[in-house]
């Protein structure tokens, strides 16, 4: 995602002064002086903490595995205990986790780099993480032609664990699973045995 902070800086530079604006004037609704000392910088560090945590929109997702090497490997690859951040697009509350790839080329691979980089793509935006988990699923897909892919996400989502039910410590685990892994029960085991902590 080389560039993606630069592109961000500026998407978000072009409407730096609208958001501040307007994130001051939800200090001011919800009963907060936007003037006192500990707030004044408060809505210039919530646009700058924007542009990270939705660096993903400056990157088309597809586009993190489009160099892919030719290798005769066929056997299980793993990368997992990939960490993320998110926001929760119904609450904007956020939302974190690991994230737990599994493939089985045939004949194209991915440096293992690209597969945290397609994991910050996707999860670098609004999101829910059951999209996170397919949209992981699916590009790996379309770029790798693997035999098969599982995709395990776990997610602490703070929108459950400090409103609403308030049930903290709770996880919420998603999957996805494409090709051979929807059909062979032993390698669908071997990769759960092997991301277990």
């Amino acid at each position: 995602m080389s560039g993606v902070k630069d592109y961000v800086n500026l998407l978000v530079g072009e409407n730096r002064e609208q958001i501040e604006y307007h994130v001051e004037q939800i200090l001011k609704l919800i009963g907060e002086d936007p003037d006192r000392e500990g707030l004044i910088e408060t809505p210039a560090r919530v646009t700058r903490m924007y542009e990270e945590i939705f660096a993903g929109y400056a990157v088309d997702p597809k586009d993190v595995l489009g160099v892919t090497f030719d290798e005769n490997h066929e056997e299980l690859v793993i990368v997992k205990d990939i960490v993320y951040y998110s926001l929760c697009e119904h609450h904007m509350a956020p939302f974190f986790g690991k994230v737990h790839i599994g493939y089985v080329p045939s004949g194209k691979i991915a440096g293992l780099s690209k597969l945290a980089r397609l994991v910050e793509a996707v999860s670098r935006r609004l999101q829910v993480q059951e999209r996170i988990t397919s949209q992981i699923a699916n590009i790996i897909v379309d770029a790798l032609e693997p035999n098969g892919v599982m995709v395990v996400v776990e997610g602490e989502h703070l929108c459950m664990c400090s409103r609403g039910v308030k049930k903290p410590g709770s996880k919420t685990v998603t999957s996805a699973v494409r090709g051979s892994f929807q059909t062979d029960s032993a390698q669908r085991a071997e990769f759960l045995s092997l991301i277990k902590d």
